[in-house]
């Protein structure tokens, strides 16, 4: 079972602190954080978002995870699951990561 707002957890760090309440968009929270953030820290992003998107949870129990974290983001009119949605979140990061 995961734990939910847990500070320790980086995956809730990384959704809550960047895909909050307050944010005007994903994308532009998204390109925020790809600009301001160092290379080292999208490094590990990447590690810690594709180990969670491999982890052995059940796919509910990450996408109820997801969007309780980054309730900022409303997945319905993405179109998209929230694992399908950090999915291509990490895609995006690998990209900016491989320009730096």
């Amino acid at each position: 079972m995961l734990v939910k707002n847990n500070p320790e957890d980086p995956v809730f760090q990384f959704l809550a602190g960047t895909f909050h309440q307050d944010i005007d968009s994903p994308e532009e929270a998204l390109q925020e954080l790809l600009t301001e953030e160092s290379k080292e820290y999208l490094e590990s992003a990447i590690v810690f978002l594709t180990e969670f998107i491999n982890s052995e949870y059940s796919d509910d129990e990450k996408n109820e995870y997801i969007q309780h974290c980054a309730d900022g983001v409303y997945f319905p009119a993405l179109g998209l699951t929230p694992i399908q949605w950090l999915k291509s979140v990490v895609e995006q990061i690998r990209e900016v990561v491989k320009a730096k």
